[in-house]
């Protein structure tokens, strides 16, 4: 089940998960995963990160940041971006987002 989370809703929906992941890909086709507080600045996500997850964002910026849920039966929050490398940190500009979960049979 998936529900579409329009950008400009996102910073609020963002209060309700206090950290995800960021996903990039290396140049092995691998992803590549690290965990992120949910730190959002004027519309982009600012994530500090290591030199792999800069390299990758550096070669490939498109990116996916990924907020768990607190319980399985709650939506993940799932957005797409555009990677920019500012020295140590990759500023994710968000291009689509998602609540998605799978339907569950009760």
């Amino acid at each position: 089940m998936s529900i579409a989370v329009p950008l400009a809703d996102l910073a609020a929906t963002l209060e309700a998960y206090p950290w995800g992941y960021i996903l990039t890909v290396g140049d092995d086709q691998r992803s590549h995963l690290l965990a992120v507080p949910s730190t959002m600045v004027e519309g982009v996500f600012v994530v500090d990160a290591g030199r792999s997850a800069r390299a990758n964002a550096a070669t490939r910026p498109e990116v996916t940041l990924v907020f768990p849920p607190a319980t399985g039966r709650e939506f993940s929050l799932v957005v797409d971006g555009t990677a920019t490398v500012v020295g140590e940190q990759v500023h994710v500009l968000p291009t689509w987002a998602v609540l998605h979960r799978p339907a569950l049979r009760d």
